[in-house]
């Protein structure tokens, strides 16, 4: 029977540029506006105003943990001027999270940072590390309670995605590349923009976290972690040293940042190949997901082994999902991801929770098309309507996995 720890958290993740809407003083509001071939976010989902009636979603279902982003942008519009309104609003959504029995994971940077952070230079700016440091300082105010904190989402995603913001700002880069990739007819223009990543650009992130990790735990009692994009990379016959190579700077110095955290927060979509030249694109395949991504439920159980095995660190499934139009298959999906956690969990890996991407079709950094939404949400009314993948979920949840048998 596959089974899970009576206190796991069963929930879904959200961020907050992607679903909130009018993030005016974002700097992903303003490259929407200035970066050709983008998709605007605009109104989004108006979760902003509409987040309690997301949470009464999960919580009914039977799932006991959202994890959601404050938005640095909303609380520090200029340079050391907080505002208290903001503060208040997101202090809200933790105690309606609490109210409604849903543990609140809450994530300080998920991609989208303040305009004015960007134009210093952003990630890059000697200055990046204070001022994150001085906006975490203060977020702190509201995080009273808060048992679990993503510092930084996905660091290496965000590395790589500024190295494109400095090659835009160069004049080397003609379109902005979205960290989801666009689908089939795209794959091959981005695979050859993709940046390869380098130490430099993951030196900010690695000081940002460990800059704040030790303040958030004082303030808060929290446990204090970062999510990693875990590839499930694997090696090709004979390049088993350049999967080393390569999987060190795409993740493992960021796992390896992680030592000295409460938990690493592993987030994982589809497995990849390494060959003597590096990654393998996704070939063409008519499983492939909307963003023509591999169908490789299996790669949740490799990353979590994975990341266990290089961190020694509690492992948080902060995201896993699917990019897909059919429920079905995002079920489907689903089923066999949690067979390999589960599965990870039998053989002693100590896994806290399963946080599905995403609660809502959201905006997808640039573009609206992928879909990896429990529930579907009409732009132009705001109406949700749960897919049936959400209750399949909560029914999973509630009965700690046994459903899956």
């Amino acid at each position: 029977m596959t089974t899970f720890p009576t206190s796991f958290l069963w929930g879904a993740s959200t961020a907050p540029h992607q679903i909130e809407g009018n993030n005016i003083n974002s700097d992903w509001w303003a490259r929407e506006s200035a970066m050709p071939g983008m998709e605007p976010s605009g109104d989004a989902l108006d979760s902003y105003h509409r987040f309690r009636e997301d949470m009464q979603l999960i919580a009914d279902a039977g799932l006991n943990a959202y994890r959601f982003g404050i938005e640095w942008a909303r609380i520090e519009p200029v340079p050391g001027r907080f505002s208290n309104a903001e503060l208040a609003h997101y202090r809200r959504m933790i105690d309606t999270a609490v109210e409604l029995g849903l543990a609140p994971v809450v994530t300080l940077s998920h991609f989208s940072t303040p305009r004015w952070f960007a134009e210093e230079g952003g990630w890059g700016a000697p200055t990046a590390v204070a001022r994150f440091a001085a906006f975490v300082d203060r977020a702190t105010s509201v995080l009273d309670g808060v048992e679990w904190v993503v510092t930084i989402n996905e660091p290496n995603m965000a590395a790589m995605m500024t190295m494109l913001q400095q090659a835009a700002r160069a004049g080397q880069l003609s379109q902005w590349q979205s960290p989801t990739i666009d689908g089939t007819a795209e794959r091959e223009r981005i695979a050859a923009n993709l940046p390869v990543p380098d130490l430099a650009s993951a030196r900010p992130f690695i000081e940002a976290h460990h800059a704040v990790r030790d303040l958030v735990r004082k303030r808060t009692g929290a446990r204090v972690g970062w999510s990693v994009a875990n590839g499930a990379l694997t090696a090709t016959p004979g390049n088993e040293d350049k999967l080393v190579e390569v999987r060190h700077l795409w993740e493992d110095v960021y796992l390896d940042a992680s030592r000295g955290d409460d938990f690493i927060g592993v987030q994982s979509y589809t497995s990849q190949q390494v060959d003597e030249n590096g990654l393998v694109p996704h070939p063409e395949h008519p499983d492939n997901t909307q963003t023509g991504a591999a169908y490789r439920p299996d790669a949740l159980g490799i990353a979590v082994r994975h990341a266990a095995d290089v961190t020694r660190l509690p492992v948080l499934v902060t995201e896993n999902g699917i990019a897909t139009a059919d429920d079905t298959r995002r079920i489907a999906y689903t089923a066999d991801a949690l067979r390999g956690l589960a599965g990870a969990i039998a053989d002693g890996v100590d896994v806290r929770g399963y946080l599905h991407w995403s609660l809502l079709d959201n905006y997808e950094w640039g573009h609206w098309r992928p879909t990896f939404g429990l529930v579907a949400a009409d732009r132009e009314t705001f109406v949700r309507t749960p897919k049936p993948s959400l209750a399949w979920l909560g029914r999973v949840a509630v009965s700690a996995g046994a459903d899956l048998a």
